[in-house]
């Protein structure tokens, strides 16, 4: 069986790396294969920088380099067609690229072959963003595999993963043939001495200065004490800090006048070196500053080496030592240290106990057993029958979407009207309120109340209705924003603001739900239309075509709104005229922001009036915009860090939610003029991107607070939920739901 594994890899040197080389080497015992390159296809991990490039072995079949998001992409494309008949990923937050490793997702999400995952950190207390990218990779993997009960639990209970999806598999250990401990140390040098060993990549976290510590009152019973230090220090460290925690911990070696008794070994080892000093010490300590380590890789090649065992209750110690296999002091407790250890060297008798019950367990955990436990577990997933590569076409799925509630709606919402931004979930009063929000909010809450006659949607009709009045100058003109104390910021809105007022006060008027409140959206519109033929930017022209549509539907036959109309879409199809061609068939030199709202607007306009033109230029340029934004496979929008010019290269972030709703409308706009199933399915698959169907594979959805985050950005998510994303998200939502009632009404 092919499998293809994800991690770091040697030469570089990194603990997941080892851990790799051998879970491939432990798999390839249990098969028919004569080599590591024809079982294993690997894909290894770089260090950022172009200072890291290795000579890797022949099982290297593609690098990733670390902050290059575009390698996961073609990473993924080489295992698909690779001979690989599973994945295996190491995961460890640190070694992939963007936010806490965010650009895992994106490869992982576009495998075709069953995906394994062995988590070696799982966090009780994630971030935000290690969560969502740990609770993704959960969706993403047919089975996790994790080193003790403890991270079973935090993935069932902290992070909502399937108890029948993990399997418990413990960290292997080298199967080395048995060394004679006095015979190894006596060749290292070590005949007279009592050695304490702690290895491992240094930092601040490993708590070593607690044994240093403890050694003054070792040292008076026990004067031959000797305490190694194994390892170099770690990469990050280094870059930042230099040595510089390595030369504290000699200073305070010679301040406690323990110099003599401690060595600084500054190496990497390989596995079978590194065997041989495990089984040369007497006793080795892991003294970690506190219980966050799941995993810990050095812990289990001390238990498998038969060594006697003192540690912190870190997680993984706290299961690996239990039943005689070692004994626990507590965190940075120097002295419970020095009565531990000279418990022991007092007493021999004890020290072989522990050796010998390490020893004992350690053989259940050797490679071999522990390769032969994986490749089980990848032969037990199946692929589906009648698998192909080829994605499954997309229907439209309730099941999938969250449950309808206005609860961030509602939090973002005083008696003045919404509020424009969000620090997090709290709404940030600070920013004010803006037109062009209370305007969305107005649209939202109307189909909230007639998707779902919700009681809170009728109570903020009127105080969204109530902003836009204010905000109308005495000339019928609107002004866009306004600071929490109520004070006007500006003396005229953008044509964007005001064009999307007219789109929500064109839908009042359509689908008030009452006359009252019609009447004054009517009274509202008409005093603005004075401004409709001055309107030259053309995203204010496409949403004030939108909100005439809705008007004409009220009052049909209205024949100066018609000729409105016609002017205005006469606009946007000269503008089609001046700037598209064959190769670029749109309406400017440039796709940049809310581009959907423009075939959208004619595709309102068609629905409205006959015009064949309008049909035919809005088809295009709806084709345009879905072979630019939806040949992945999933929606992936225009970024605004850069747009896309025509003949220049497209920007991939910030992903703006608000582009995503105009491209929900613009497929089921474009479903109703033409009854073509196609943009159902399109419709749909636009609306999946709140839900995490994006690059990252993140949802953007926040099922806790009901609203959106603010925006996909290239190494994450802006984790600000204000209101511009959160209207956007929920009148995707119930455009969606709205989609199903198409054979008995339009929106």
């Amino acid at each position: 069986m092919k499998i293809a594994y994800i991690g770091t890899y040697p030469p570089r040197q990194c603990g997941i790396g080892t851990f790799t080389n051998n879970l491939i080497n432990a798999v390839l015992s249990s098969t028919s294969y004569d080599s590591i390159s024809d079982h294993a296809n690997v894909v290894a991990l770089n260090n950022p920088g172009p200072e890291h490039q290795y000579s890797y072995p022949d099982e290297v079949k593609f690098t990733i380099r670390q902050e290059h998001q575009r390698d996961y992409i073609n990473a993924a494309r080489y295992i698909n067609l690779s001979d690989s008949r599973a994945v295996v990923l190491n995961h460890e937050f640190g070694i992939f690229g963007g936010e806490d490793g965010v650009y895992i997702l994106p490869l992982l999400f576009r495998l075709r072959v069953p995906l394994i995952v062995t988590f070696h950190t799982v966090l009780r207390e994630p971030s935000f963003s290690q969560k969502s990218i740990v609770q993704e990779i959960g969706k993403a993997a047919r089975k996790i595999v994790v080193m003790s009960q403890r991270a079973v639990d935090f993935l069932t209970d902290i992070y909502g993963i399937p108890r029948e999806k993990v399997a418990l598999i413990e960290h292997g250990v080298p199967d080395y043939p048995g060394l004679s401990h006095e015979k190894t140390k006596e060749e290292y040098g070590f005949k007279d001495r009592k050695v304490l060993l702690t290895f491992g990549l240094l930092s601040r976290n490993k708590g070593i200065e607690t044994v240093i510590n403890a050694l003054p009152g070792v040292v008076k019973k026990h004067p031959d004490i000797l305490y190694i230090i194994l390892g170099k220090t770690h990469p990050a460290v280094l870059k930042h800090s230099g040595e510089e925690y390595r030369n504290y911990l000699g200073l305070l070696a010679k301040n406690l006048g323990v110099q003599d008794n401690v060595i600084f070994l500054k190496a990497f080892l390989d596995e079978e070196s590194l065997f041989r000093y495990l089984t040369a010490c007497d006793i080795y300590v892991t003294p970690y500053l506190n219980e966050a380590q799941i995993t810990s890789g050095t812990l289990s090649y001390a238990v498998g080496a038969g060594a006697a065992v003192l540690s912190t209750p870190y997680w993984h110690a706290q299961e690996l030592l239990a039943d005689g296999r070692g004994r626990l002091f507590d965190f940075k407790d120097s002295g419970a240290l020095a009565g531990e250890l000279n418990d022991i060297l007092d007493h021999p008798q004890k020290m072989e106990a522990l050796r010998k019950a390490a020893y004992d367990y350690g053989k259940q955990i050797r490679w071999p057993r522990i390769g032969r436990e994986y490749l089980n577990l990848a032969k037990s997933i199946k692929l589906p029958e009648g698998y192909t590569s080829e994605q499954k076409k997309i229907i439209i799925d309730t099941s999938m979407m969250p449950g309808y509630s206005l609860q961030h709606i509602r939090r973002l919402t005083d008696d003045t009207g919404i509020v424009q931004h969000a620090k997090y979930g709290i709404p940030n009063l600070k920013e004010g309120y803006c037109l062009d929000d209370n305007a969305r909010a107005l649209l939202m809450a109307l189909m909230a109340n007639r998707q779902n006659k919700d009681p809170v949607a009728i109570e903020l009709i009127p105080i969204y209705l109530s902003y836009i009045h204010y905000m109308q100058t005495s000339q019928g003109n609107f002004r866009n924003f306004m600071s929490f104390s109520r004070k006007f910021l500006d003396e005229q809105g953008s044509e964007d603001s005001f064009g999307r007022t007219i789109w929500a006060l064109g839908y009042l008027i359509h689908r008030a739900p009452n006359e009252s409140y019609q009447e004054f959206g009517k009274d509202l519109f008409q005093r603005s239309i004075q401004y409709f033929g001055a309107l030259n930017h053309l995203r204010g022209i496409a949403n004030t075509i939108i909100g005439i549509c809705y008007y004409l539907r009220r009052y049909p036959g209205d024949k100066d709104k018609e000729n409105t109309l016609n002017q205005l879409t006469n606009k946007l199809l000269a503008a089609w005229d001046q700037h598209s061609s064959p190769q670029w068939p749109w309406f400017e030199e440039a796709l940049t922001y809310d581009n959907a709202i423009l075939p959208l607007s004619l595709f309102h306009a068609v629905e409205t009036v006959d015009n064949e033109r309008a049909k035919e230029v809005a088809k295009k340029a709806t084709q345009f915009l879905e072979d630019t934004t939806m040949e992945k496979g999933y929606l992936s929008l225009i970024g605004s860090n850069g747009w896309y010019a025509r003949g220049g290269k497209r920007a991939c972030f910030d992903q703006q939610a608000i582009d995503t709703m105009a491209t929900v409308r613009l497929f089921y706009q474009a479903y109703k003029v033409t009854r073509m199933h196609h943009y159902m399915e399109k419709m749909y698959s636009s609306y999946l991107w709140f839900l995490g169907d994006n690059e990252l594979r993140l949802p953007l959805y926040d099922h806790e607070t009901k609203g959106c985050y603010d925006g996909l950005q290239d190494a994450g998510i802006n984790q600000n939920q204000g209101a511009e994303s959160t209207l956007a998200y929920w009148i995707s939502h119930l455009t969606v739901l709205n989609a199903l009632k198409y054979e008995k009404e339009y929106v």
